[in-house]
């Protein structure tokens, strides 16, 4: 059994090194959040994060990717198929996941919504940020979806974001990492953090993505809908850091 991804290597950032722990002032993310071509990667082991730093220190240039197809918009990748998984995970029954994300306005306050289902029972997540936008509120659903599970398994995921269902499904996100979070030559893509960590989680699981029509009387989806419309008007979000640093915005919520 794959052990659960628990270290984060920051080869380029603002303070390079192994961190046990994603967010909070302690956590890699404030580390690589709005640093030019930042490098960093999930392992299961303190010494494998280590081994990766070191390596891209001896050799701080990536290899040379072929040459990128001019893209105008995610809706055509130059990749459409995703790089096979080397290991299947086949243990315990199906777990379910609903998710859903927006936000008021976009950019405005955001919140997400989530629920679960494992071995019978049912769970419910959610939570919010102060300003972000629609599509990391979309993934983030899918990240704490993710996290919350105790053990591995295979996993569906069942979201009405084609952004975050095409990303993976078709591996749009797979080839932005490999082209260190580029999308063609001239642009980079938008939320690798949050890419970054869904991949990693992804890669823990068998998951797999289903794209569901929103507000179209789906009961599980309809009620990640609420919760994450309750979730963005509550009092005292916290920022969502690296899409303000990103972009350089300054509030008082």
């Amino acid at each position: 059994m794959r052990k659960k991804k628990k270290y984060y290597a920051v080869a380029i950032g603002r303070k390079p090194g192994v961190y046990m722990q994603w967010f909070g002032e302690d956590g890699a993310e404030i580390q690589v959040s709005g640093f030019p071509r930042a490098r960093f990667k999930g392992f299961a082991s303190c010494k494998e994060a280590e081994k990766w730093i070191t390596g891209i220190k001896n050799n701080p240039k990536p290899a040379k990717s072929p040459k990128r197809l001019k893209i105008k918009n995610d809706t055509a990748p130059a990749q459409s198929t995703p790089p096979q998984k080397t290991h299947t995970i086949n243990q315990g029954e199906m777990i379910t996941i609903y998710t859903d994300g927006g936000c008021i306005n976009n950019p405005g306050r955001g919140g997400y919504g989530v629920v679960l289902y494992d071995a019978g029972k049912k769970k419910e997540l959610t939570g919010g940020f102060r300003y972000t936008t629609n599509n990391r509120m979309e993934l983030m659903a899918c990240i704490v979806g993710l996290q919350s599970l105790e053990s591995q398994g295979n996993v569906i995921i069942y979201t009405d974001s084609k952004y975050v269902v095409n990303g993976i499904m078709k591996g749009w996100a797979h080839r932005w990492q490999r082209n260190d979070w580029m999308r063609n030559a001239e642009e980079e893509a938008l939320n690798a953090d949050l890419w970054a960590l869904l991949l990693d989680l992804c890669d823990n699981h068998q998951v797999n993505f289903k794209w569901v029509k929103g507000h179209a009387g789906n009961r599980d989806n309809e009620r990640c809908d609420y919760l994450a419309g309750q979730a963005m008007q509550k009092d005292d979000l916290p920022p969502d850091r690296v899409y303000e640093q990103r972009f350089g915005v300054e509030r008082e919520v």
